[in-house]
């Protein structure tokens, strides 16, 4: 295991040009699963490259177990990396793609079954090991490819959106597994994606990125419960959370925290809720609308709601928000600031 460092980390592709990826300083912590969440164009796979050494910074400095290996080929690094397409070579049986690294390794002959054969059972795989990549399932071609990965012993592994080519329901199954995988290893991880879900269901801490940028470096529950800035408020939840503009600060409250006013015995911030839609998913409700009275008058908000309350379209109703679940946003920055008084009602 070893812990990965960058500082100050830059890359731009085009002199004159925002950078890909803009002055970016993190630490991971030993046998850390943690996790690049962005959108697209975020700079999350350009910061990946450059740990591996795919890519070379234009500055800073990438540090794996205390070394700077900026100078140092990827194959130097000891990282493994899984990529989005999994790379698997389509003339070779699952035996000799497991096997490839460690050719490419001088690992001596004699020991490439036993290192096989304890990274594909560990993964589930070993019947596979004769069949070629064309005769598996995607997941199975997935598992593959960790299996090709850990055979390298490697200190760090790298997974970039190992998942998104597979269907909801195997992606969900793949998930379970690759957490199962990371428990059994402990091997520091750096995982990549996009889907906010994975990341706050598998990520130790997650690091979101916008435009190159770290927006916020924290545990899943302080990036949804205290979200640093408007973007992280709005890029993590489903519905995101609300946001009113009022003056020079922005209110922010999720949706799910937005509820019946007669049903919350606490402090809380009542508002008039004209209910325009109705959706009904199942096990809730997600309900949207525009806010009456006041300078609230016609902003919109979204509410999430347990069944067990009939909501009809066109009605109004007296929803809250527990004044502990108000977040509060700089409108010239939009940073989260701490709120002293809620004289922004």
């Amino acid at each position: 295991m070893a812990v990965v460092e960058t500082r100050n980390l830059t890359k731009v592709f085009k002199q004159g040009e925002l950078g890909a990826v803009n002055n970016v300083n993190l630490k991971t912590r030993e046998g850390e699963f943690l996790v690049f969440l962005g959108p697209s164009g975020s700079g999350k796979t350009t910061l990946l490259r450059m740990i591996a050494g795919l890519e070379m910074p234009t500055a800073g400095e990438i540090l794996i177990g205390d070394q700077v290996v900026n100078h140092l080929a990827p194959r130097e690094r000891r990282i493994a990396m899984v990529f989005q397409s999994y790379a698997l070579y389509p003339h070779l049986s699952v035996y000799k793609n497991i096997a490839f690294p460690l050719k490419a390794q001088k690992v001596k002959k004699e020991l490439h079954k036993e290192k096989v054969e304890w990274a594909a059972s560990l993964l589930g795989i070993s019947s596979l090991l004769h069949r070629k990549p064309r005769e598996l399932s995607g997941g199975e071609r997935q598992r593959v490819a960790l299996a090709r990965a850990i055979v390298r012993e490697p200190s760090v592994f790298l997974l970039d959106e190992p998942l998104s080519n597979l269907d909801a329901k195997l992606r969900l199954s793949a998930r379970e597994e690759l957490e199962r995988f990371h428990r059994r290893i402990g091997t520091t991880t750096i995982y990549v994606t996009h889907d906010q879900v994975e990341a706050m269901a598998m990520g130790d801490r997650i690091v979101v990125l916008n435009k190159g940028v770290v927006h916020h470096f924290g545990t899943p529950k302080e990036v949804y419960d205290e979200p640093a800035d408007t973007f992280v408020a709005t890029f993590l939840g489903s519905p995101p959370m609300n946001l009113i503009e009022n003056g020079d600060v922005i209110v922010g409250f999720r949706p799910e925290h937005f509820r019946l006013s007669e049903t919350l015995d606490e402090a809380k911030v009542t508002f008039k809720f004209h209910v325009e839609n109705v959706e009904y998913l199942g096990a809730e409700y997600i309900l949207s609308g525009s806010l009456l009275g006041g300078r609230f008058e016609g902003k919109e908000v979204i509410a999430r709601l347990l069944l067990g309350h009939a909501y009809e379209p066109g009605t109004t109703y007296e929803f809250a928000v527990p004044e502990r679940h108000l977040k509060f946003f700089d409108r010239s920055t939009e940073k989260r600031v701490e709120a002293r008084a809620l004289t922004w009602q």
